[in-house]
């Protein structure tokens, strides 16, 4: 035969088999990071996890004010002291952990069925401890160890735990002491293990983190990136208002983003916006000022250290000999033909600055990945009773659906030295859900401090509070009234299917009229991998005849008028952290109603319900959100699936809901008093809540038969106090949302 034919027929094969390959590759699922390996495999951040949510919960005052600074409510309290603040099951890892100082320890970590204790240095002597101790450790130690976890004698004020713990079937956290017992905590749920890059297996306090992760972290400041890949790496004069640094013409990904300033002129540089634009796009993904983007609200340094910021992923470095400032990015940045970046704003002059650009081949598939996002907010003026929306991804770019992960943020708080605005809570809210998957309990915590960090700067490869002074009175400049902070998000990042909204109180009570500045970290790509393909709505005759409902013990259809817990009911009389002036401004909504109720109506069972829900045959497992009476307490059922009709059902796990509205609060008067709980009741009975149901049962069909049996509660809200509710499996809605690879 011809060579030349020869040689075309073998291109032919090797195309096809290629492209055949990327086709297979496309409709694989990525392997989801988990445990240490959410660590070593940081250059996944961009990937999409399929099959995984994130979920943040906390201590949070549930009436939606701010009692006791967010800190001491809890879901109920078992013998032993043992308050219980979560409370969860199903396959996850929890990680991260975080309390104000020692405060509630010793802690029990209930990881599948067995009692870890961990302790705090300060435990045993707790009573003026912060005059007693420089310096507080965990026990034990070897499991905890610095820079996988901190106690407040570094952060000024919290006690943090990066260390990953994973649970096969359940997890539950307890304090043995109440007294200021604040708290949140990340952990994620997981519809299947199969696409996990190692087994899950019951983590013990005798688990030692693994040195090549605590290596990594301990490089936070420096150039992470790789090394032997393409690099621009040129000086440019800002002498128009915008510069081009890079035009990379080829799928790749950026690897590290550095620039170096002149320190005399850093000041008045610091709000030049670093620009990118992704596969030319009408909208660039990134923009926003400089000194934001990098982790902090200025470059202005009042101590003179080092590092403002000394992160993970962001950093800036003052060398003073060198008489510069070294910012450095270390985000992974994907893009699939081309990436632009360029300096924008920018007052023209003489000024010259030099600038490193790492990037490498794109070697995943496009649909594994996203894209990275930026997302600049600037707030001047606070509306009274809404929170802050630093990000809500629907619109972005003009696209209405994204998926990717939400990774972190950077953030001014207040341009007038005040601290008082970080009572404000974080919520936010994934996938149209109108409860909080994350729930905290207020901004100073989110960044990674305690007591306002005692106004004390920290930094931390994940969270920090570069800047700001202790108050205006001790500024040096003016520059030092500027209060930020910074919380970023590896293993403990947040996946979202379709849509994110990251919010914020402005305050304890969204009364705040401080002027906020935000960036938002997260990686997203404009199609959704979360598809809604059913909606079965309880107590509505013709929803329940078209989905084939059953519950022979059902309820009658009962409405409810109620609310979620998204806040306080009313502006208060005298607001929180605000003086008679100040309060003068608001004597006009003193009274009025800010979180209105609505009804919903639905029905409750002790015994089975059954409907009939529509999937895409092509998922890759199934999200079910169900709206429910949260006046039930810790409600769980067995989840049953059928494929044939109701023939055989496959069980396929727990759905439980830990607590109710009613719950317990309890501060004693000193360190050492034991609990004195407060029984309440608030009036937010609606929740949204969410189970996944791995594809193994739901690949391939387009409907399947669900079945929930009810399983006994018998929880007391505290040893001998029953709630004032049985529990039941309360519904009113359903939603069906399927799994899919994303498609643009």
């Amino acid at each position: 035969m011809n060579k030349f034919i020869v040689s075309i027929v073998i291109g032919i094969i090797t195309i096809t088999t290629t492209l055949l390959y990327a086709e297979d590759s496309c409709n694989e699922l990525p392997v989801v990071p988990v445990g240490f390996d959410a660590y070593k495999m940081w250059d996944k951040w961009p990937q999409q996890r399929i099959g995984v949510r994130a979920y943040m919960r906390s201590t949070y005052d549930r009436d939606g004010g701010n009692r006791t600074a967010d800190a001491s409510h809890y879901l109920f309290g078992n013998p032993d002291e043992q308050n219980v603040s979560l409370d969860v099951k199903g396959k996850g890892v929890l990680y991260f952990f975080r309390t104000n100082h020692w405060h509630g320890s010793p802690w029990h970590f209930i990881v599948d069925g067995t009692d870890n204790v961990v302790r705090e240095s300060a435990t045993a002597d707790p009573v003026d401890a912060k005059k007693k101790f420089t310096k507080t450790e965990f026990i034990p130690t070897e499991t905890f160890p610095e820079p996988i976890a901190w106690t407040w004698s570094t952060t000024k004020g919290a006690d943090l735990i990066w260390h990953p713990m994973m649970f096969e079937q359940s997890f539950q956290i307890a304090y043995e002491r109440t007294f200021y017992g604040t708290g949140y905590y990340i952990y994620h749920l997981f519809s299947s293990d199969k696409n996990l890059s190692q087994p899950l297996k019951t983590w013990s306090v005798n688990n030692r983190p693994d040195p090549e992760v605590l290596a990594l972290l301990n490089k936070s400041g420096t150039d992470i990136a790789p090394q032997n890949i393409a690099k621009i790496e040129k000086t440019v004069t800002l002498d128009r208002e915008t510069v081009t640094l890079a035009e990379i013409n080829e799928p790749g990904v950026i690897r590290a983003v550095k620039i170096t300033l002149p320190l005399d002129e850093a000041l008045d540089l610091e709000r030049i916006r670093l620009r990118a634009t992704w596969d030319n796009a009408e909208h660039p993904s990134v923009d926003a000022p400089l000194c934001l983007f990098y982790g902090a609200g200025t470059f202005y340094n009042r101590d003179e250290r080092e590092y403002l910021v000394k992160g993970f992923p962001l950093n800036i470095r003052f060398d003073y000999e060198a008489k510069t400032i070294e910012l450095g990015c270390y985000y992974p940045m994907p893009f699939f033909k081309s990436a632009k970046l360029e300096l924008t704003g920018i007052e023209p002059g003489k000024t010259e600055l030099r600038y490193e650009i790492r990037h490498e081949p794109l070697t995943v598939p496009v649909p594994h990945t996203s894209y990275f996002h930026a997302t600049y907010k600037d707030i001047p003026q606070p509306e009274a009773g809404k929170d802050l929306i630093y990000l809500d991804t629907k619109g972005i770019e003009g696209r209405d659906e994204w998926s990717g992960n939400f990774v972190g943020t950077s953030f001014i708080f207040s341009h007038s030295g005040y601290l008082g605005t970080l009572e404000g809570d974080p919520r936010f809210f994934f996938d149209d859900s109108r409860s909080p998957q994350a729930y905290g309990t207020g901004t100073e915590e989110w960044g990674g401090g305690g007591d306002y960090w005692g106004g004390l700067n920290m930094t931390l490869p994940l969270a920090g509070h570069p800047c700001g002074t202790r108050n205006a009175k001790d500024a040096k400049h003016e520059k030092d009234l500027i209060q930020s902070a910074y919380r970023f998000l590896l293993a403990d990042l947040m996946p979202f299917g379709k849509r994110a909204v990251i919010t914020f109180e402005h305050g304890g009570e969204n009364l705040s009229t401080e002027h906020y500045e935000a960036v938002t970290y997260w990686y997203g790509f404009p199609a959704a991998t979360l598809v809604k393909t059913d909606v079965f709505d309880v107590g509505n005759l013709q929803s329940e005849r078209d989905h084939n409902y059953n519950s022979p013990n059902a309820s009658d259809v009962e409405t409810i008028l109620s609310r979620y817990e998204l806040g306080i009911n009313k502006f208060p009389e005298k607001p929180w952290g605000m003086n008679d002036e100040q309060r003068a401004k608001f004597q006009e909504l003193t009274g009025k109603e800010v979180f209105p109720a609505h009804e919903e109506y639905g029905r409750h069972t002790d015994g089975t319900s059954e409907f009939t829900a529509t999937l895409m045959p092509e998922n890759h497992g199934v999200m079910l959100r169900r709206t429910l009476d949260y006046s039930f307490p810790n409600q769980t059922a067995e989840v049953f699936v059928s494929v044939d009709d109701a023939k055989t059902w496959k069980s396929v796990g727990i759905w439980y809901l830990a607590g109710s509205n009613t719950f317990y609060h309890s501060y004693p008067k000193d360190e050492l008093g034991k609990r004195t709980p407060n029984v309440m009741t608030s009036n937010r009975r609606f929740r949204d809540d969410e189970f996944l149901l791995p594809e193994e049962v739901t690949r391939g069909q387009d409907k399947i038969r669900l079945q929930f049996r009810t399983i006994e509660n018998e929880q007391e809200i505290l040893p001998g106090v029953p709630f004032p509710k049985p529990s039941r499996w309360s519904e009113l809605k359903y939603e069906v949302y399927c799994y899919t690879i994303q498609r643009q």
